[in-house]
């Protein structure tokens, strides 16, 4: 069994997020952007990213300014993505892609709490108070690669197999207990 333990295949695991419905505020790291803490497991690394959503930029502010940064808990590593970077208006747009981050160079791994850390926020102006658009609706799917099983040193498996070992031993030598 530590064998199949050991030899686990590890495989990206989509994690995918609903961001029907949250607001773009304030610049980044404004107190009342929407930031999301996903549990996505302890080191792994976030590979890909696909998105399929539709926003609405109030006016003065553009579409091109709605985004979000995707990061590790202790602001580390974090990538930043602009759905519609060259949509220099006020209005409703539609937006779809996919990215290899790895490809990019721009895969990482999250730390040992395992969150990936979401803001949703204006790039470059805060136009209005309050917000200045919102995510009308459509999902994020990040590719997460878990991090590697931990293989035990040798000496920890030839210990258990001593361990074991002993144990079948002892049981087979214990008597039979037949009463006289």
């Amino acid at each position: 069994s530590l064998s199949f333990l050991a030899c686990a295949s590890l495989s990206a695991a989509p994690v995918v997020v609903d961001v029907t419905g949250i607001e773009s505020v304030g610049r980044l790291d404004d107190p009342e952007n929407t930031v999301l803490a996903i549990d996505v497991g302890a080191n792994s690394r976030i590979t890909s990213l696909a998105f399929d959503v539709n926003l609405t930029a109030y006016t003065p502010s553009f579409l091109s300014e709605m985004s979000l940064v995707f990061e590790t808990s202790k602001f580390s590593e974090s990538v930043t993505l602009v759905p519609g970077p060259d949509d220099a208006f006020s209005g409703t747009g539609s937006y779809s892609d996919f990215f290899d981050l790895v490809a990019l160079g721009l895969d990482f791994s999250v730390g040992v709490d395992g969150i990936l850390r979401l803001e949703f926020f204006e790039e470059g102006f805060d136009d209005i108070p309050g917000a200045d658009g919102i995510w009308n609706f459509g999902t994020l799917t990040f590719g997460v690669e878990p991090a590697a099983a931990e293989v035990p040193e040798p000496s920890t498996t030839l210990l258990l197999g001593a361990g074991l070992a002993m144990l079948g031993y002892a049981g087979r030598r214990r008597p039979t207990g037949k009463a006289s």
